[in-house]
């Protein structure tokens, strides 16, 4: 009489348990990982492209990014505890063991490492695995270090598109690779720091040390998303030189190189928040728009 109510409580219970350790991967991040990469191996692929070989490097690489998402989770879990941002997070919460998210981590990225390096080829994997140890022993640290750690974090978040370049092609001869490593690290500078400029209260809470620590000005802070935002236009613009992309990618990448621009400006002139917050749309717009840029770009030039 009483099975189908325990039935549904079972699953009920294996869905929060599925939600809680999905969420230790940030899926998010993730995911735009996964994007990241597919625009490097669709680039390199060309009309070669190959939808067995595009499956094996998106599951590996989710594996990988995922795993590697949830160990930064799990060495973090007693700072997460005092920052509003995150102290609901699973672990800091209390829905997951440490021990059982310790294990999630490194069985997913040793996963996604060897998935990588045996069914893709050892290079991508390599780069993979790099990434991995870029951000959890380098960048996760320093963050309680120096404000150069937002540098040294572009580093693993810019590798993805270069990893779906050589899943493709094998080799990183290329330089339209390290043009896609470019654009994703110069990007993803202001990206972080609108966010610390936002949360700085909060990271400071856990000693987090994500801006300068002597520019109570905010001059450094300006000028260093200034300088990326001047630079991420040419950056952009060589796909087109090179013959990458056409006029249509061309016209698409100068406009939103310019809108992101704009915001930066304005918060070079004024560093409020209010300016630091449109910083951070900029950036959730800009990349989104040059990855589909390029992508359909890419697809009306096969088509045509």
């Amino acid at each position: 009489m009483n099975s189908a109510p325990a039935q549904t409580a079972t699953r009920n219970s294996s869905r929060v348990v599925f939600t809680d350790y999905l969420e230790l991967t940030k899926p998010g991040i993730t995911f735009l990982v996964l994007i990241s990469m597919s625009v490097g191996f669709v680039l390199a692929a060309g009309n070669d492209f190959s939808l067995i070989l595009f499956i094996h490097a998106a599951v590996g690489t989710l594996m990988i990014a995922g795993g590697t998402a949830a160990h930064n989770q799990f060495i973090e879990r007693d700072l997460d505890k005092m920052m509003v941002r995150t102290v609901k997070r699973p672990l800091p919460a209390k829905k997951i063991r440490p021990a059982h998210a310790l294990l999630f981590s490194l069985t997913l990225m040793a996963g996604g490492f060897f998935y990588l390096l045996f069914l893709v080829n050892p290079l991508t994997g390599i780069i993979s695995g790099l990434t991995s140890v870029l951000y959890l022993a380098f960048y996760t640290p320093l963050k309680r270090v120096s404000f150069v750690n937002v540098m040294v974090g572009a580093v693993p978040g810019a590798l993805p598109p270069v990893g779906g370049w050589v899943a493709a092609s094998g080799s990183l001869a290329d330089p339209v690779a390290w043009v896609l490593f470019s654009i994703v690290f110069l990007w993803q500078v202001p990206h972080v720091i609108a966010i610390a400029w936002l949360c700085n209260d909060d990271y400071r809470s856990a000693g987090f040390c994500m801006l300068p620590e002597r520019d109570t000005r905010g001059l450094i802070s300006s000028l260093t998303v200034t300088l990326c935002l001047i630079l991420l236009i040419p950056i952009s613009v060589f796909l087109y030189t090179y013959g990458m992309n056409t006029l249509f990618y061309l016209v698409g990448a100068v406009a939103a190189g310019l809108l992101f621009l704009y915001f930066g400006l304005r918060f070079q002139l004024d560093r409020s928040k209010e300016n630091a917050r449109k910083v951070l749309y900029g950036s959730l717009i800009y990349l989104p728009a040059v990855w589909v840029l390029i992508l359909v770009d890419l697809f009306f030039t096969w088509i045509f």
